[in-house]
Parts: C-alpha cells; sequence; structure tokens
C-alpha cells in the first residue's frame, strides 16, 4: 500500500535527504503545513516566524527600494498577522508500507531532531521550524503518540525536557518552490545541520 505522512523537523533541506535514504521511500517532497493561510511561499512563512518580529527575518528583502505603496502594504500585513497560524516547513513522505513500516519512518522522525526545543532547532529560531507529525490516517495517529510516548521515556533517562512535537492530521500540505527540491543533492555543501539527541530506540539500530 502506498501511504504519505508529512514531518516537521527544522529546515526541511536535512530532513528530506534524511527521508529520502531510506528504502521504501518512494518520494519526499519539501512544502509547507500547519498553517491557516494559502498558498504558503518561502518568504511569507520566514515572515511570520516570529509575532513579534514580523518581516526582520527578509533582511536581504531590506535592499529592495520599495515603493510607499508596498511599504503600506507590510505594515497592514503586520497588523493581520496577528490571526495568522503560521506554516512549518515540512516533507511530505510517500511510501510503501510493502517495503518500510509506518512505525519505522515516525521512529527515524524522533530520532532525526531534537523534538524538546520549542519552535526550532538548534540555531534555526522560529515557529516555521517547529517539530510536527501531520498523520493522514488513524493507524499514523496511534504509532505517532505510542512513539511519541516510548519515546519521552528514554529522553527522560537522559535528562531531557518534555516532548514539544505538534500532532495533528494532516489538513493541507503546499509544495514548496522549485529550488528547494532536492536542495543537498544540487548542493551538497548546502547547510544540513544535525540535531539529533543520540537517543535511539532500542530496535531501530
Amino acid at each position: 500500500m502506498i501511504l504519505e505522512i508529512v514531518f516537521a523537523a527544522g529546515c526541511f533541506w536535512g530532513v528530506e535527504k534524511n527521508f529520502e535514504k531510506i528504502p521504501g521511500v518512494v518520494e519526499v517532497t519539501s512544502g509547507y503545513a500547519g498553517g491557516n493561510y494559502d498558498n504558503p511561499d518561502y518568504h511569507q512563512v520566514l515572515a511570520n516566524k516570529d509575532d513579534n518580529q514580523v518581516f526582520n527575518s527578509l533582511d536581504l528583502l531590506k535592499k529592495i527600494p520599495w515603493s510607499d505603496e508596498e511599504d503600506e502594504d507590510d505594515e497592514n500585513n503586520k497588523k493581520t498577522n496577528k490571526n495568522i497560524i503560521n506554516h512549518a516547513e515540512v516533507v511530505k513522505v510517500v511510501y510503501d508500507t510493502k517495503l518500510v513500516s509506518t512505525e519505522f519512518l515516525i521512529k527515524n522522525f524522533w530520532e532525526l531532531h531534537d523534538p524538546t526545543q520549542i519552535d526550532g532547532q538548534g540555531n534555526d529560531k522560529g515557529n516555521n521550524y517547529r517539530s510536527a507529525i501531520y498523520w493522514t490516517n488513524d493507524e499514523q495517529k496511534k504509532i505517532a503518540l505510542s512513539t511519541k510516548d516510548e519515546y519521552q521515556a528514554l529522553l527522560n533517562k537522559k535528562g531531557f525536557g518534555e516532548i514539544v512535537t505538534e500532532l495533528k492530521p494532516l489538513d493541507k500540505f503546499w509544495q514548496a518552490e522549485d529550488y528547494h527540491q532536492d536542495y543537498l543533492a544540487k548542493n551538497p555543501n548546502g547547510y544540513c545541520p544535525n540535531h539529533k539527541t543520540g537517543i535511539k530506540f532500542a530496535n531501530q539500530g
């Protein structure tokens, strides 16, 4: 059976690369999910990463000579952003259950980042870098919740805090821009930090 599930674990470049290496994974696509506005793009998701610093992350855009009308639009956007739930950088993983189990993929997710970090991973700060699982069926939900408890017990033994991962059904997945797809395959020396806790499930190797 071919299924899909969506994960968020920091910058999607490294997460995409991680899941693409797993046998049984058919396709991995970088994108956005978990927010409440349509057609998100990379700049919007960055702009909304911190309610108190909207647009501050877009320093590169400050070099562009905006018109007065555009400046007014930005001010209006800042006011309306108070009601925005931002999207996270995510990857949609399509997989063949005959070759890889849902449990293996979800356990891999827990191990590839630090799920106790709130709104970020390492130096990547902001709600767009939050930890999340967005499932597409009840079996995935069951496994996500049970493995969360299992991983929390392992984290507790090593002195880590509580898991803060967002766990909910997928509403809609929005595919990211083309230049984000297979980014590290195209740019082998690109940004790919390691945020693993080093804690593994007993049967995950």
